[in-house]
């Protein structure tokens, strides 16, 4: 693993020990508002101290397209003004362009698509705007009446100020990758759908529409508790490798119940991220651990845009999933013609390792470096270190297959500046502290699929707090769920495979 220099700028970037007792990080709901409330993006310490402001010297997502397949994603938004250029829905439950935000916690998809390619806006530019122009106005008809009283000529009118059409500034979330394109697919999670569409249809839906958009990047924030995925996935996730797309996933959280990483992030080929604390140190919470983790990336405290404008302060893999994303969406931005394997190799190379040496079970291959991953020479390798989807379905998949378009195997003489992870196996339950040790893969039976982690804290102004409230009341209060520290909502709400 490539090991950089610290950079004084950022002042965070320390190799980590071997890890022999996690942290328990703050609860996957947070009950107050982060710091500096008032202005979300100064809470986004990330953008400084994982190298993505560096970073966008060289790239800022211009003529990437990624897919958030994911509640929906509300593109009124302040911050989503002009990002979202498409949309589906896969539920059957949701709006046809997939910009309603749809089942249980419905502010999920929104708050992943602010941070992956929020612009931020203008609000305040503004607002300021408005009030210069109505103090001159006051001021011009001040003149104008005392010159009306003493018989006089009266003054010459200003020019008029000009008002600034809303769009992107310096308030709200800035995303990873700020000039990205989003399409967004919503999709019914962790809850009985009232359309009746299963998750066994809705994901490799969802999956395939993205790739025929034309996506760049495809994010999953979401996770289950099974390492195994129905066979109507196959298809999907194959028909994306095959279409050279890089596949982004959250690890899951152990405040979700979540004692590994399971599908789709043990899908071969699927960059699984889990997360960090503010410290740079595993999150038990806002994270898990598994031999298919990529990366590690900010999961707890994060911040993010709310449906209808506002921000929530929230934590777990389901936020540091759309940063890794938008960094693979900055180097396809900025090396169009490289392939899908190099992307997922450049981002993994160029991590700060963590943990123990090279690859872990915590970690991955360490921890994301945004302005390495662009500016690092990274050797080309001829296959995705993370595995590939057609090789699983070859082994796994054979009774199911005709010899005769058998996809051929990859070239295992292929060169990779890391070591290549093994196919998906499941493991027992770790104890608090342990690394996760591999085991057999077993049957998926019954898949219960959930959004990882969304947290409470509203912000900004009385309108946007009250709306905030309006929200969570409508999705917890009445639901009966009981949510505290170490318990996800979604544990209580299973989506069973018939």
């Amino acid at each position: 693993m490539a090991q950089h220099a610290a950079r004084s700028s950022r002042g965070m970037r320390r190799p980590l020990g071997a890890l022999a007792v996690l942290a328990v990080a703050a609860g996957t709901v947070l009950i107050g508002p982060p710091a500096n409330a008032a202005h979300p993006r100064d809470s986004q310490y990330w953008l400084e101290d994982y190298g993505i402001e560096e970073a966008w010297k060289t790239s800022r997502g211009e003529g990437v397209k990624v897919a958030v397949i994911d509640t929906g994603v509300d593109d009124s938004h302040p911050d989503l003004r002009g990002a979202v250029v498409g949309g589906t829905d896969s539920s059957g439950a949701g709006s046809s362009d997939g910009t309603e935000a749809i089942g249980p916690l419905p502010e999920h998809g929104t708050l992943v698509a602010t941070m992956l390619a929020g612009r931020g806006n203008n609000e305040t530019e503004i607002k300021r705007a408005e009030a210069d122009a109505e103090r001159q106005d006051i001021a011009y008809k001040r003149a104008k009446k005392k010159a009306e009283e003493e018989d006089e000529d009266p003054p010459e009118k200003p020019e008029p100020i000009e008002i600034p059409e809303p769009g992107p500034g310096d308030d709200g979330i800035i995303g990873v990758a700020p000039k990205a394109e989003l399409l967004t697919a919503s999709v019914w999670l962790g809850a009985e759908n009232p359309a009746g569409v299963g998750i066994e249809e809705q994901i490799p839906n969802a999956v395939r529409w993205a790739v025929d958009q034309g996506a760049d990047v495809i994010n999953l924030s979401m996770g289950s508790t099974s390492t195994s995925w129905p066979q109507s996935w196959d298809e999907a996730f194959l028909y994306a490798e095959e279409h050279d797309v890089v596949v982004v996933a959250a690890a899951g959280n152990r405040a979700g119940g979540m004692t590994q990483v399971g599908a789709p992030a043990t899908i071969p080929g699927v960059l699984t991220v889990a997360g960090v604390d503010r410290e740079r140190e595993a999150s038990w919470d806002a994270s898990t651990q598994g031999i298919t983790i990529g990366v590690s990336a900010p999961a707890d405290p994060l911040v993010g845009g709310l449906p209808g404008g506002g921000y929530a302060g929230w934590s777990g893999s389901s936020g540091a999933a759309p940063l890794v994303a938008g960094v693979a969406a900055l180097i396809r931005s900025a090396e169009p013609d490289l392939p899908a394997a190099d992307v997922v190799n450049r981002i993994l190379a160029t991590a700060d390792d963590a943990g123990d040496p090279g690859f872990d079970n915590i970690y991955g291959y360490g921890i994301l470096d945004a302005e390495a991953a662009l500016t690092t020479d990274v050797p080309p390798v001829e296959s995705n270190p993370l595995g590939t989807i057609a090789e699983w379905i070859r082994v796994h998949r054979r009774a199911d297959t005709d010899p005769s378009t058998e996809p051929a195997a990859p070239d295992q003489e292929a060169t990779s500046s890391i070591d290549p992870v093994d196919a998906p196996r499941a493991a027992a339950p770790p104890e608090r502290g342990e690394v996760l040790a591999p085991a057999l893969l077993f049957g998926f039976g019954a898949l219960a699929l959930f959004v990882v982690a969304f947290g409470g804290a509203r912000m900004a102004r009385t309108r946007r707090l009250l709306q905030a409230q309006r929200v969570s009341e409508g999705t917890i209060a009445d639901a009966e769920w009981k949510v505290g520290r170490g318990h996800d909502p979604f544990d209580d709400l299973p989506e069973k495979i018939k």
